[in-house]
């Protein structure tokens, strides 16, 4: 089949390259001149594991291509997916003008019948305004579906060649069967193509991360009601887990929850419920309460050296929102580091890959380390924000000599008490009780 994606960000990159991966022509589209060029000659521009490998084979081997021209790709195209950024307004609401703006364009390109996906996340409604927009602008038959992803990025390409299940909204037979063929290689394991109505397909995606985002959220409440108690989380965390109707995904409690997807998707569902005379009091919550607990390292680093941090050197180990990826958007790291810089403290940093981000985010305030050891010299604190593999079983007998004093916050609870303990480290992490020497 022939497809054109436009929009080359992670959701775009990934789904244009899976695709061609399982046989069908893909053009990539992205308005990016300099983006466009840096993929035509194999710079890829996310960290994305596996992803570089896919794209460079499926370039030489002809299937995938990368382009500015929109109406050269929609011609020789017969599916045209969606996938530009729908960032939140003030309001907290999505932002569409990109998303209408691709449909009007690939409307005006239209030769003949086309299939044209959402596969941006988009409210309820989303489908039928950019079918209003693309019958506003054509007489060729065309149908619109939604099709949300569901990637987690570091692990996106495995999520969508091994889909959990394919969502298909259409009111259309055609489209629908055109969509089932479509995914019919990644579905083989006997994972379902559950086909909806489109505005059931766009509220999944959006109860998809609405849920995982309070389920992350109530987790860190318990864990800071554990550390009041006198309980540990972790065994809270292993005894709910084993009950079925609960399980063990997402119940790990950290210091926030971050990204591209989550703040923006509860957002908009806050925004989309006021729209419609609802006051969505829970998820209002769940935001509240990530916010604060972004802030939580930081006040048990106060709680032990007091309120006066300036002129203090503090390590930060990891600054992307999550293991496997470069991308710094509303990570917890990002909050952490500027409460510390505005209290006066000196941020040494380091990331396995969102140097460069954080280069952008920060400027010249934050000391950058490529080796981790490296930013821990004469520092008064280690926090390590991110759990990279990397951090977990380090040589803590090296890094109680760089450091002034060994005294660790660990936001992801990757290291064990009584170790901590017989290294003489003091250590607090999230809903344990804290380690002194």
């Amino acid at each position: 089949m022939k497809l054109c994606v436009v929009g080359t960000g992670y959701v775009g990159l990934v789904a244009g390259t899976c695709f061609a991966e399982s046989g069908n022509d893909v053009v990539c589209v992205d308005i990016d001149v300099e983006k466009i060029a840096r993929l035509r000659q194999g710079s890829i521009p996310i960290y994305e594991p596996g992803l570089e490998e896919l794209i460079k084979r499926n370039v030489a081997e002809g299937r995938l291509s990368f382009n500015t021209d929109l109406s050269a790709a929609v011609k020789q195209s017969l599916v045209c997916f969606i996938a530009v950024g729908t960032p939140p307004g003030e309001d907290g609401s999505a932002d569409l003008a990109a998303v209408l703006r691709v449909a009007a364009e690939i409307a005006s390109a239209m030769d003949g019948y086309r299939v044209i996906v959402n596969k941006s996340t988009v409210p309820v409604g989303t489908a039928e305004r950019v079918r209003q927009v693309v019958a506003s602008r054509t007489n060729h038959p065309f149908d619109v579906v939604s099709n949300p992803e569901f990637l987690k990025e570091g692990a996106a390409v495995d999520d969508f060649m091994k889909p959990d299940r394919v969502i298909i909204g259409s009111e259309n037979g055609r489209a629908v069967e055109l969509m089932k063929e479509l995914y019919s290689p990644f579905v083989r394991t006997e994972r379902p193509i559950l086909v909806m109505c489109t505005a059931s397909a766009e509220m999944t995606k959006y109860a998809a991360n609405a849920m995982l985002a309070t389920r992350i959220s109530l987790m860190n409440e318990l864990a800071n009601l554990c550390e009041r108690v006198g309980a540990d989380v972790s065994d809270v965390r292993r005894g709910v887990g084993f009950d079925q109707r609960i399980g063990h995904h997402f119940l790990f409690p950290g210091v926030g929850y971050g990204g591209s997807c989550f703040p923006k998707d509860v957002k908009a569902v806050i925004r989309s419920a006021e729209e419609h005379g609802l006051d969505f009091k829970l998820l209002r919550a769940v935001e509240e309460v990530n916010e604060h607990q972004k802030r939580s390292l930081v006040d048990k680093v106060r709680a032990h050296f007091g309120e006066y941090l300036r002129g203090m050197r503090f390590a930060v180990w990891g600054l992307a929102f999550k293991p496997r990826t470069d991308d710094m958007r509303e990570a917890p790291a990002v909050t952490v580091i500027e409460t510390l810089l505005q209290a006066g403290a000196e941020v040494h940093a380091h990331d396995p890959e969102a140097l460069g981000e954080a280069q952008r985010v920060f400027g010249s305030r934050v000391y950058y380390h490529r080796v981790n050891y490296e930013a821990l010299k004469g520092v008064d604190a280690l926090l390590v924000i991110t759990e990279w593999n990397e951090f977990r079983r380090p040589d803590f007998e090296r890094m109680r000599q760089l450091m002034k004093h060994p005294v660790i916050f660990d936001g992801r609870n990757i290291y064990d008490l009584n170790e901590m303990r017989e290294l003489g480290f003091t250590y607090y992490s999230v809903g344990r009780q804290p380690v002194r020497p």
